[in-house]
């Protein structure tokens, strides 16, 4: 549910607010437009590709429940994201009121299905691995270096506007995700620490 919950939240930023106001924010459909301006393949293609071999990787490194939740997770977003783009509602919003409410509902989505053990099949899948291999690395933090890396190469591609609107987009979404997994930290390890307290049996 908290898999499902947290796409739905993604896929409603995404179809009203991130790809009609052109928002360039550095993930998967960022990079398939860039492979495609290189390449000159087709960018559905492009996209299931780097979805596929990230799902991969997410096998290989992070084990069969991630894996197996993550095509979950996969699955409801080309579900929701058809769904919601198909009825065509139009939002006419100011663009700092987009960037700021399309950062919270991916924030909160990107929280959903990592706290449910899921990838949102997107370069979380990489931050993820980082964070396993050492707890140390911020998945928060990396994820924002990643797309910021995209915003770069995107450069090449893309017009100004849309860069500078992705980067205010992933430094807002990347700090609201920071926030709430440093919570939810505190809160399992206050809750340990309480167990550990309790007198044994």
């Amino acid at each position: 549910m908290k898999i499902i919950a947290g796409n739905i939240s993604m896929t409603f930023a995404y179809a009203y607010l991130i790809v009609p106001n052109e928002i360039i924010n550095g993930g998967v459909t960022s990079s398939a437009l860039l492979l495609h301006a290189l390449s000159g393949y087709n960018i559905a293609i492009l996209a299931n590709l780097v979805t596929g071999f990230l799902l991969i990787i997410c096998l290989v490194f992070l084990g069969k429940e991630y894996f197996i939740k993550s095509i979950v997770s996969s699955l409801s977003y080309m579900l929701f994201f058809n769904f919601f783009y198909s009825l065509n509602i139009d939002f006419d919003m100011n663009i700092v009121l987009v960037i700021i409410i399309s950062s919270i509902l991916i924030a909160i989505g990107y929280y959903l299905c990592i706290t449910a053990n899921a990838s949102t099949v997107g370069f979380d899948v990489l931050a993820l691995i980082l964070h396993h291999k050492n707890e140390k690395i911020d998945i928060a933090a990396t994820i924002r270096i990643i797309n910021l890396i995209v915003l770069i190469l995107g450069l090449l591609v893309y017009g100004y506007t849309s860069i500078i609107k992705g980067v205010a987009y992933t430094l807002i979404f990347s700090c609201l995700l920071k926030k709430m997994l440093d919570r939810k930290q505190k809160a399992v390890m206050t809750g340990r620490d309480v167990r550990s307290m309790k007198p044994p049996m």
